[in-house]
């Protein structure tokens, strides 16, 4: 059996599956101050005793340092960046946190300029005059060759509670959202550490010992020991706990879309032929361009308790959330409101619901009945368009699923998925509008808890070899081996192999889910004096998302 659990930021769900069959679900308020309690609760919901005993993995997503982003409640940090010439620092993200020192490789990892020590010694003390000691250490090509990260880390790390260097957290050369990531990852590092520690403490109040995991942006998991120096990846779990969950009722060999309506947003996904796409360069989450790897979704600020008023005699709906429905003794009209008042939703005081709707109607001057429906109408137009306007973007660029680029490929949606508290009451609002096939699984409130349990772990491995230099750096292990000049492609693939297994591994993958594939690979004839002197290639390999087998319990 399988235990998945969702910690949202209103509430935490929970779900015990076997064979991806839901066996019971609960839903408990979250309590932001004392996360442990809820997922205890979460559990108690699901889980006796003998139960627990069975239990093959646990999975949680979570919305915590996604909330801390989007809310601002970071941590300082210092960033460290290693710029070299050829970009100016006015270019860069975070140029008011960052100090540029010397020190810095070339495109072939090959040190141009060595670092200062006496400098970052100087830029260390500067920052722990202001109290600053958590640090983010970004290289432009360090990916390439790690060694000056690391240098500047042996000195930061010495006062510092935490550093983190982009070259673990990404192997990508994109050094503006690499410093981004880096800057992200330190700033809700003492934030995601203190969850581990909950959860450490969750497991042995279970005590049983069996794999524990939390949710990736990508769709994939990772052990939550390891998550700890890794946190960034963990951002936008949410959305990505919405998509696994709706992996198996998306039709292969077709076009869909997804769509979860929340309490106060609407997320929105895309698959093709069954496959969802993928953000090609990194998620952006409050104008952070990152290069963390992460499912492509969009969200729009209407939700099932979202702000409904009047304003100059226009009906207008959120993006804000000011509390429950009305029939819920919230204190503004919602949509739920609306939804109880034509009868297509059964909770809460059917009453307070209509009084909502006839606060709206005298203004509108209409019957309760016709502005509740005028309300699902505006919702389901917002939602529509939003739908529209993604698909427009998308298809307006190269469209990259999680396993693969497809070259002009326009996506052309023939089905719906709608999850989420809302999606009974607003399935057949949005079938109108959209003319896709609408479907609302069952449990489709506590998809994000079942898609979580059901998520593969992942992991990726980006390798650049040049045999001229007789080099090859693989960027998230942080280290750099001699090769000979007669080092091929394949040579490259298979080394990459051994290496993503073992990381899979260790990030507590079972066998029998690890499928790795060659995610990219780019090949460039090094030459000099108009003769071929080496090959500079480029791999990029990764454990293929997707959900886990049938366990046997």
């Amino acid at each position: 059996m399988i235990l998945g659990i969702d910690v949202g930021g209103t509430h935490t769900d929970s779900v015990l599956m076997k064979n991806r069959q839901i066996i019971r679900k609960s839903k408990v308020l979250t309590d932001k101050a004392n996360i442990l309690k809820s997922v205890l609760m979460a559990t108690a919901g699901v889980a006796e005793k003998e139960d627990i005993k069975k239990l093959q993995r646990i999975v949680l997503s979570t919305t915590i340092s996604t909330n801390a982003v989007v809310q601002s409640q970071l941590d300082e940090v210092g960033v460290i960046v290693m710029n070299g010439p050829g970009v100016s620092p006015q270019d860069l993200p975070l140029a008011d946190k960052s100090r540029l020192v010397a020190g810095y490789m070339n495109h072939r990892g090959m040190e141009a300029e060595s670092p200062n020590k006496a400098e970052l010694e100087e830029v260390q003390h500067m920052f722990e005059q202001k109290k600053v000691d958590h640090f983010a250490i970004v290289g432009k090509f360090a990916t390439r060759n790690p060694a000056h990260e690391q240098a500047a880390e042996a000195v930061f790390s010495k006062k510092a509670k935490h550093v983190s260097v982009s070259h673990q957290l990404s192997g990508s050369l994109n050094f503006p959202r690499r410093i981004a990531t880096s800057y992200l990852n330190e700033a809700v590092w003492s934030l995601h550490s203190g969850l581990v520690g909950q959860l450490q403490a969750y497991m042995d109040e279970l005590g049983v010992k069996v794999p524990l995991y939390i949710l990736k942006a990508d769709g994939g998991t990772i052990e939550y020991g390891q998550s700890r120096e890794q946190p960034v990846q963990t951002i936008l779990s949410g959305p990505a706990a919405t998509i696994m969950g709706v992996l198996p009722y998306v039709s292969l060999e077709k076009d869909s879309v997804s769509v979860d309506i929340g309490g106060t947003t609407t997320d929105i996904a895309l698959f093709a032929d069954g496959v969802p796409l993928l953000e090609p360069l990194g998620v952006k989450i409050e104008n952070h361009k990152t290069a963390v790897r992460g499912l492509l979704t969009q969200s729009i600020g209407v939700g099932g308790d979202s702000h409904v008023r009047v304003v100059d005699g226009k009906l207008l709906l959120g993006p804000e959330r000011l509390g429950s429905a009305m029939a819920l003794d919230g204190p503004v009209p919602t949509p739920s409101d609306a939804a109880i008042t034509l009868g297509m939703a059964d909770f809460g005081d059917k009453g307070r619901a209509r009084a909502a709707m006839e606060s709206l109607a005298t203004q509108l001057k209409q019957t309760p009945e016709e502005t509740a429906r005028a309300v699902l109408d505006l919702a389901g137009e917002m939602i529509t368009a939003k739908i529209r306007e993604m698909l427009e973007e998308v298809n307006g660029k190269p469209v990259y699923t999680i396993h693969e680029l497809l070259e002009g490929r326009k996506i052309r949606p023939v089905e719906m998925i709608i999850v989420g508290g809302p999606a009974p009451f607003m399935g057949k609002t949005l079938e109108n509008m959209t003319g896709y096939a609408t479907i609302v699984p069952q449990d489709s409130d506590v998809i994000n808890a079942s898609g979580a349990a059901m998520a593969r772990t992942t992991v990726e491995l980006n390798l650049v070899a040049d045999t001229e230099d007789g080099s090859l750096s693989i960027a998230e292990e942080g280290v750099k081996r001699r090769i000979p000049p007669s080092f091929t492609e394949r040579d490259v693939i298979d080394l990459g192999k051994d290496l993503l297994v073992k990381r899979a591994r260790a990030a507590g993958a079972k066998e029998e889910d690890i499928v790795v594939e060659v995610a990219d690979i780019q090949s460039f004839n090094v030459v000099r004096s108009f003769s071929t002197t080496g090959k500079n290639i480029r791999v990029r390999l990764q454990v293929k998302p997707g959900l886990i087998k049938h366990e046997t319990n």
